[in-house]
């Protein structure tokens, strides 16, 4: 079976956010990395929330896994990500990280030794001279590796970051995937350091909202990944506010799947097969069933001005 990061040995993501970067970051795979001094940040960095982005500052390589350890161990029963890997990538570099090396994490990959990643990884393959991990990082078969391993150590200097903390709760990504799911995008920022962020290509929808006067663009979310809970949020897509509706449109039916539609404001294009990233900033209310179109056409009409109010006019 092809290797799960083959395909990002080399730079192959394109993105809005990162076209400003005074450099492009690498994205190797383990198997073809270049042996040479560095200091490297470990971790799974789903989301890179603000307790990773400390881990991951002062170093030039950040080391992570892909699929989800979570995925493999315990398919069944891994969690819904805060970023698939391409975002992962662009929220690295966003970070100024000048190579992010992708573990192409398997069953074998899983089975060794937490001496055996040290020596193998960190030392022969990557010649780490600093090691940065969060005080709970655990590694090696059956996650029996910690902290203390790595500072015992001598070839290379191991920096412990301390869980950062917001009102007194240690920031975690299953914290964040609990408010997120809640709907509560606002403070998931908080925690985040950025916006929560969806990703996904424009796909034709049933033309409803062009004839209500609000033409949005729609994106099927990806059932793998974390998305807000059904409802009216007050979004960006680029530098464009746009009011956005989460959830299965019970005004017109029994429609079950759940779509993303983008209403970009003063905005008139055509995205379809683009790939969109929508920014969730701020949830207006909750999704709901309207007893005739001219009320759900009133409430998107207030729903598009609060959006406008909150985060300012579209870019012309």
């Amino acid at each position: 079976m092809r290797s799960a990061c083959s395909r990002w040995s080399r730079r192959s993501v394109t993105s809005q956010s990162t076209a400003s970067l005074p450099h492009a970051m690498r994205v190797t795979a383990l198997k073809d990395v270049e042996r040479r001094p560095r200091r490297v940040a470990v971790g799974e960095f789903d989301g890179v929330h603000i307790g990773h982005r400390e881990v991951i500052a002062g170093n030039d390589t950040v080391l992570t896994f892909e699929p989800h350890p979570a995925l493999v161990l315990k398919p069944d029963h891994g969690p819904r990500l805060l970023t698939s890997l391409d975002l992962k990538i662009e929220l690295v570099e966003e970070l100024g990280v000048e190579e992010l090396v992708v573990v192409d994490f398997d069953e074998q990959f899983a089975h060794q030794a937490a001496a055996e990643f040290i020596n193998r990884v960190l030392v022969d393959q990557l010649a780490a001279t600093h090691v940065s991990v969060g005080d709970n990082f655990r590694f090696g078969h059956a996650a029996l590796g910690n902290v203390l391993e790595l500072q015992e150590d001598n070839r290379f200097e191991t920096r412990v970051v301390p869980l950062v903390e917001v009102d007194g709760v240690p920031v975690s990504s299953t914290r964040i995937r609990a408010l997120i799911a809640a709907g509560e995008v606002a403070d998931a920022e908080r925690l985040l350091g950025a916006p929560f962020r969806i990703r996904g290509e424009v796909v034709p929808g049933d033309r409803r909202g062009r004839q209500l006067g609000f033409p949005t663009a729609n994106i099927v979310p990806d059932p793998k990944l974390a998305c807000p809970q059904h409802g009216v949020y007050a979004c960006r897509v680029g530098e464009r506010p746009a009011a956005v509706n989460v959830g299965v449109r019970p005004t017109f039916g029994a429609d079950l799947r759940p779509l993303v539609e983008a209403y970009l404001l003063d905005f008139d294009g055509d995205l379809y097969g683009q790939q969109l990233t929508v920014e969730f900033a701020r949830r207006l209310r909750g999704e709901e069933r309207f007893v005739s179109v001219d009320a759900l056409v009133a409430q998107m009409e207030r729903d598009v001005e609060r959006t406008r109010e909150l985060l300012g006019s579209g870019v012309e």
